[in-house]
């Protein structure tokens, strides 16, 4: 499937910034963040993913109403806008989490990761599982170290986490070059992360609203940069400074298995690793259409 370069367009449609906020951490670095669904209901923390920004969150915005959940969705450091950091860590995501529901006055949350923000659910499972009511992982990406998952996945992702292992320079090269480019037409960012769709993929991308969001998102990934991309690469390419088999917490996850982009051996990984997980492999759906589809079952299921 192919994009038109109109997404461009689509994605500066300006009431997307009306939902931005941010706080300012502890540490002096600025965290934004958006909210959807219903403003007074029960709240779930989304983790958007890669590459992201809290504008993907509006794709859960019909189905939150209708399960009553308020929806907080944080650009991660280096995207969006919110400012990088330093030599963060997958587990250091838990605190800018609690930071910001603090700042919130929102004592218990249910998180929902999917995709590339799936690592961070499981790490704020197993960092701050007091402070969870729910966990949902939705076609969420697996550890890549030392597990020979990476092998199954398309060549966009083999080149990309192998040059972050192997050539952080070439890496770096390689996305200053692309970011500019890749801002400016989101639609390339759509058509290498859909290399190989399946059908369920390709019906639900061809959605216009879906086509606007997913590039406003994109787009805004890279508002400052490549830097966060960078770094995210990084973190998703080498040991994640926890172990799923370490979460006490349950753990709900649904991945398709017609998934091209996360091969659904990324799921059976994860529902084998976690102690206490409940795991729903969902026949012929994938990537997109696995959460796009069953977004109200899987809110539903997490506001339980």
């Amino acid at each position: 499937m192919h994009f038109s370069q109109d997404l461009s367009r689509l994605a500066d449609r300006s009431f997307l910034d009306d939902v931005a906020k941010k706080i300012i951490l502890g540490d002096g670095r600025a965290l934004g963040y958006a909210e959807y669904g219903d403003p007074g209901s029960k709240p779930l923390f989304y983790f958007h993913g890669f590459p992201a920004s809290r504008f993907e969150a509006e794709l859960t915005a019909s189905a939150a109403k209708k399960a009553g959940l308020r929806i907080i969705a944080a650009d991660r450091p280096g995207f969006g806008i919110s400012d990088g950091k330093p030599g963060r860590t997958i587990p250091g995501w838990a605190d800018d989490v609690t930071e910001l529901a603090d700042a919130l006055g929102i004592g218990r949350f249910a998180i929902l990761g999917v995709s590339g923000g799936g690592p961070y659910a499981l790490a704020c499972a197993r960092m701050i599982p007091q402070r969870l009511t729910a966990a949902g992982i939705v076609c969420s990406l697996g550890p890549l170290a030392g597990t020979g998952l990476l092998t199954g996945m398309r060549w966009p992702a083999r080149l990309f986490f192998g040059l972050s292992l192997r050539s952080p320079s070439l890496l770096r090269l390689v996305l200053d070059l692309l970011g500019p480019f890749l801002r400016r037409q989101p639609s390339a960012t759509l058509n290498l992360l859909t290399t190989a769709a399946p059908a369920a993929d390709r019906t639900v991308l061809a959605r216009p609203e879906v086509q606007r969001i997913l590039a406003a998102s994109m787009k805004e990934a890279f508002r400052d940069g490549v830097q966060g991309a960078i770094a995210e690469l990084d973190l998703y390419s080498r040991p994640w400074g926890f172990a799923p088999a370490e979460i006490s917490e349950t753990v709900h996850l649904w991945h398709g298995t017609a998934d091209a982009t996360v091969p659904p051996s990324h799921g059976r990984y994860l529902a084998a690793a976690l102690p206490h997980c409940r795991a729903a492999f969902v026949a012929g759906e994938g990537h997109f259409s696995l959460p796009l589809g069953h977004m109200e079952e899987i809110l539903h299921t997490l506001s339980r």
